[in-house]
């Protein structure tokens, strides 16, 4: 009964959120090395009032039957999040991305630090941030930002996956994978994520087995792995 309730009330709530026709662009992503950093797209509609609220927004990423329809959505989430009453932060944001796309991080860093000190509950400022951090390999920074982005949205699935990101650079791929396994609990579509939680996945069940090869050379390794990744799974 309750999967025919489910099966009933997700393409409801998917379809209450798509209120607005427009269709968005996509995000785009921060490179350092080979790894990128998820960016809002660069151009959003004003949100404005009556919009959907950010929780039904949530719920709608959750159940989208496909990448373009969580696309949409997700688009609508990264304007709510960009959305500002202040004309002084939305001027200060203007000219962050006019210096990063001249290449100079630091002003980028500085006009950032500035809109923060005005509006220290404005997201997308310590996110904007943290990806800069992250652009300069200053990952010690970059996660500061990023704690301070999930403190005040746990659910900012660029921050988590930005998260992850940082602990791929560091070699810390048991805590990259809990962050992108948290970015895809919230956006089970996001780009790139899921696949690089197969490849962690993969990754770590190798490294089990070849930890319990030594261990227990004759015990059955694939039954083994299987019950600590499962183990480990439970445990994030």
């Amino acid at each position: 009964m309750s999967t025919l309730i489910g099966a009933t009330l997700r393409p409801a709530v998917f379809a209450a959120a798509l209120v607005l026709p427009a269709v968005l662009p996509a995000p785009t992503w921060a490179q350092s090395n080979n790894r990128t950093f998820l960016e809002p797209p660069a151009n959003l509609p004003r949100v404005q009032q009556g919009t959907v609220s950010l929780d039904r927004l949530f719920d709608a990423l959750k159940v989208a039957p496909d990448d373009e329809s969580a696309k949409y959505v997700e688009n609508r989430i990264w304007a709510m999040w960009i959305a500002t009453d202040s004309d002084t932060t939305t001027l200060l944001m203007s000219r962050v991305k006019a210096a990063v796309d001249a290449k100079d991080l630091d002003l980028g860093i500085k006009l950032l630090t500035a809109i923060i000190e005005i509006k220290p509950d404005y997201i997308e400022a310590w996110n904007r941030r943290a990806t800069i951090y992250y652009m300069k390999k200053d990952f010690d920074n970059s996660l500061a930002d990023i704690h301070e982005v999930l403190k005040r949205e746990p659910r900012h699935f660029g921050a988590l996956s930005g998260l992850g990101m940082i602990m791929q650079e560091l070699g810390d791929d048991k805590h990259a994978l809990e962050a992108f396994r948290r970015a895809v609990s919230v956006h089970p579509h996001l780009e790139h994520i899921p696949d690089l939680v197969k490849q962690l996945t993969e990754r770590s069940k190798a490294a089990i087995s070849d930890r319990l090869r030594v261990i227990h050379p004759c015990r059955s390794v694939s039954t083994a792995v299987a019950n600590c990744v499962e183990t480990e799974a439970i445990s994030l």
